[in-house]
């Protein structure tokens, strides 16, 4: 299975895009508008942040989900009984936001939520016009003024041998979205499974962008997108350091009908439940 690489500026970038999406449930980008030199700056911030104290003082809020999430907190994929070996900070544009960092992160959200957008206009161009005419509205305009959309930052600290048997970094899921656009990773680590049960390397070079589908985008397309398993592996030896990552998860307005009968907010919550987050 091959995760393709996509030039955003060729011609027949929106149907390459597609055609990865389709036979992999990711694609990645390159030469894409993103500003590289804002990615290290806001990784750079981050790292500062997750290594200081201060982090304490913006404590999640369980039903609103904005602020910082400790190791003791994190997620568990559905289907595991072991939290994920990570901490983060759930940022939304009306949330909290450490006073510590400059404004960098904020214009990175802005950029890759723009971004975003222009993917579900190529994903929906590329449609069966028969799958296309039954959306409840135009997959662009889902996410038009939403509140919902996070941008994630995550810690992966290293190994100490004290963890738990069978934790992992993340533990294999789909994500709850439409979209996720995962700026490259500081590390490797991130794989995706095939039809047969099989894992793969997603390439998370530093220039690259990382895009896969989530499970309200397999619902609105019926199921000609499907929303793929991926994991972050624990890493080895060498490989044994600090992993950030910083995933835009993309969420339409929780009114919009993801189906006939199912709205985003509902379907939202309900998930939120099953990882134990809320």
């Amino acid at each position: 299975m091959d995760v393709l690489r996509v030039d955003y500026k060729a011609p027949d970038a929106a149907e390459v895009f597609a055609r990865s999406l389709r036979e992999t449930g990711f694609g990645v980008l390159y030469n894409h508008p993103i500003n590289q030199l804002l990615i290290d700056e806001v990784y750079e911030e981050w790292k500062d942040f997750f290594a200081s104290e201060n982090k304490f003082n913006y404590l999640f809020n369980r039903e609103t989900q904005d602020g910082y999430f400790p190791p003791s907190v994190s997620e568990r994929a559905v289907g595991f009984a072991k939290k994920d070996l990570k901490e983060f900070f759930q940022y939304y544009t009306w949330g909290r936001f450490p006073s510590e960092l400059s404004d960098a992160t904020k214009k990175l959200q802005r950029q890759l939520a723009g971004l975003a957008q222009q993917l579900l206009i190529w994903i929906e161009s590329q449609l069966p016009a028969e799958i296309r005419s039954e959306l409840s509205m135009p997959l662009s305009e889902m996410i038009s003024s939403s509140e919902q959309t996070q941008l994630r930052i995550l810690h992966y600290p290293p190994l100490e041998g004290q963890e738990p048997r069978g934790a992992v970094r993340a533990a294999a899921h789909g994500d709850i979205n439409l979209l996720t656009v995962l700026v490259g990773a500081t590390t490797n680590g991130l794989q995706v499974q095939d039809a047969e049960g099989l894992w793969h390397d997603v390439p998370c070079d530093r220039d690259s962008i990382a895009v896969n589908i989530g499970d309200m985008l397999e619902m609105a397309t019926q199921g000609h997108f499907k929303s793929t398993l991926h994991r972050v592996i624990n890493p080895e030896n060498a490989e044994n350091t600090s992993r950030l990552s910083m995933p835009l998860f993309l969420h339409p307005r929780p009114e919009v009908f993801l189906t006939n009968t199912c709205r985003a907010g509902d379907f939202l919550r309900q998930r939120l439940l099953a990882i134990g987050v809320l």
